[in-house]
């Protein structure tokens, strides 16, 4: 007989190692943390919905931004949002004077005193018709700047026309 051993069968590697066993687990864990449904975003709320008013100056004299109202001022007739900008024209702010008020004439002359303010609120608004040609290319930019950054919520007009304007629309209607 010979010496010679006969070669031992060759044995089959087994896949079902405890190394392989983790890499299938990971591979798994990765598929899914890719190709699991996400969380839809949520957008954040927006601000509330403003809608185009007129007013008087009695009626935006309260929007002063005091008790966690907004903050409108009046310039050339136009009322703007000026909310974003509180810290300037709300309560405290170097412009608080012209919150809740028709500031066209201040901004013009550029002064913040309570003397460029209409006292009388009933009366007609100012026309500003005894302003240069200076005081009015500042009032001009200031409006241009507000139209840049503020939101236009309404236009301001005197008690007796927005009396008018209802009358006249109630007739309308008839």
């Amino acid at each position: 007989m010979s010496d010679t051993a006969s070669p031992e069968p060759a044995q089959v590697a087994s896949i079902a190692t405890p190394v392989n066993f983790v890499l299938l687990s990971l591979l798994i864990l990765l598929t899914y943390l890719r190709l699991r449904p996400k969380v839809p975003a949520t957008l954040p709320k927006g601000p509330p919905t403003v809608v185009f008013r007129t007013f008087t100056p009695p009626e935006l004299k309260p929007l002063n931004g005091e008790e966690g109202r907004p903050v409108y001022m009046g310039v050339r007739g136009q009322v703007f949002d000026v909310t974003n900008g509180r810290n300037f024209y709300g309560p405290g702010g170097p412009y608080e004077n012209f919150a809740g008020r028709d500031a066209s004439r201040g901004l013009a002359c550029g002064s913040f005193d309570e003397e460029m303010l209409t006292k009388d609120l009933e009366g007609p608004l100012d026309d500003l018709a005894d302003l240069g040609s200076e005081e009015m290319d500042a009032l001009r930019g200031w409006e241009e700047r507000f139209l840049e950054k503020y939101l236009v919520v309404g236009r301001l007009v005197s008690i007796g026309q927005k009396k008018k304007e209802e009358d006249e629309a109630a007739k309308s209607n008839v």
